[in-house]
């Protein structure tokens, strides 16, 4: 089993760096989301990775242009699938957003097309039966900034084929990722698993008014050795997704805590556009946030 077609459902900003990433390797990739102005933010996130392709992976213009060539746009997802040996979901972190989501697309999909989902959160058996295809579905998780953290979380849920699960494994390896088989269902997998405790409880220092965000970060950077703080790493995971998942656990679980701490990141940040580094401003103020300043760990 075998991918040249790869169609990626959602252009936010995990989802556009697995779209270069993938067309950087040499897959034609489809890019799928609502609208026109969304998929008009899909390319300016995709043209200033070029820079970091450069940047950070000494990739020449004709290497990153290349991989832009390899891209095609679409608001329709008939279009969007109508090639594709396996379609990765990106969309936001809301249940009923996604189990919308694969309802339609496992009409529009070809049968041979494989399916997975990169929820952070979520297990694949919560959308195995809507998808029409258990069988041919899965969870392939990256982290951010996926050109260079570079690991392919898979995790298989029950019914998952075990071809498409070593399919999966391989398409990892292809595109440049290290693959980290995951054998049990288990929500957060392994890195979210770590992470988003430790997200959590930053901000919870900050809803409780404990300390600020630059504080929080100085402190975890300056006693362990860490290149970034809590806070920095959100603002590449990006505000907005740390708001729909406080949002949704506070919806399902009826928690207090994660429902007072989205609606201060919706009031505080995500209503005032200050999404993290892909609008230019979160916790901090990009290109030259405070943290990277060489004083940031002494003042």
């Amino acid at each position: 089993m075998s991918f040249k077609n790869i169609t990626v459902a959602g252009s936010g900003v995990l989802g556009s760096q697995i779209v270069y990433q993938t067309a950087f390797k040499g897959f034609s990739v489809s890019v799928y989301d609502l609208n026109d102005e969304a998929l008009e933010k899909a390319k300016e996130r995709v043209t200033k990775l070029k820079e970091r392709y450069k940047e950070n992976l000494d990739a020449s213009d004709q290497e990153v242009n290349d991989a832009f060539a390899r891209m095609s746009f679409y608001s329709d997802l008939n279009k969007a699938v109508e090639s594709a040996d396996l379609v990765i979901e990106a969309v936001p972190e809301v249940v009923d957003i996604k189990t919308d989501f694969y309802k339609k697309l496992g009409e529009a999909a070809p049968e041979k097309t494989i399916f997975a989902t990169n929820s952070s959160t979520f297990l694949p058996s919560q959308f195995a039966d809507a998808t029409g295809r258990p069988s041919k579905f899965i969870a392939l998780h990256f982290a951010n900034e996926i050109w260079k953290s570079n690991t392919a979380e898979v995790m298989r849920h029950e019914g998952t084929e075990e071809s498409v699960f070593n399919a999966l494994l391989e398409f990892s390896k292809q595109i440049g990722m290290v693959p980290l088989p995951i054998y049990k269902e288990q929500p957060g997998y392994i890195l979210n698993s770590l992470l988003v405790p430790f997200l959590e409880a930053a901000q919870a220092l900050l809803v409780k008014e404990v300390s600020d965000p630059e504080t929080i970060d100085k402190t975890w950077m300056i006693a362990t050795g860490a290149p970034r703080g809590p806070f920095a790493i959100l603002d590449v995971v990006g505000v907005r997704t740390a708001y729909n998942i406080s949002y949704g656990k506070g919806e399902a679980t009826g928690d207090e805590k994660y429902k007072q701490l989205a609606a201060y990141l919706k009031e505080n940040y995500v209503d005032k556009g200050k999404l993290g580094r892909e609008s230019g401003e979160g916790f901090y103020k990009y290109p030259n946030p405070a943290f990277l300043q060489d004083d940031f760990l002494k003042s």
